[in-house]
């Protein structure tokens, strides 16, 4: 299993949709900066959104993997091998990830219990 590089691309906000649905002084995702990076594996990094991760985590668990030699979907959706552009489910305020298969090995940091 390798580690997965995930990088905040973009955080935005739906103004249109925040204006008519959402709390009074909705921003931008409060927990992600842009240009933050992360490593993952089976595990969500510390410090991660728990809904971003429910999010991407499909993507990450694929890229560590292997799926990162080639292309997701046939092809249709990315054209760089081994990466992957995903959002989490915020429909406000999504941020934008791009996740990136890496060489470097992942090693499991915890005693399986039987």
């Amino acid at each position: 299993m390798k580690k997965v590089k995930i990088t905040v691309l973009k955080t935005t906000l739906d103004k249109e949709l925040a204006k008519e649905y959402g709390a009074q002084g909705l921003t931008a995702c409060p927990m992600m900066r842009e240009g933050q990076v992360f490593y993952a594996d089976y595990a969500k990094p510390e410090g991660f959104c728990d809904e971003a991760w429910k999010a991407v985590y499909q993507y990450a668990f694929a890229l560590s993997h292997g799926a990162g030699e080639g292309l997701f979907y046939y092809g249709d959706w990315i054209r760089k091998p081994g990466v992957a552009i995903c959002s989490c489910n915020d429909g406000l305020r999504p941020v934008i990830f791009k996740l990136e298969a890496t060489q470097e090995e992942s090693t499991v940091d915890y005693t399986p219990v039987r």
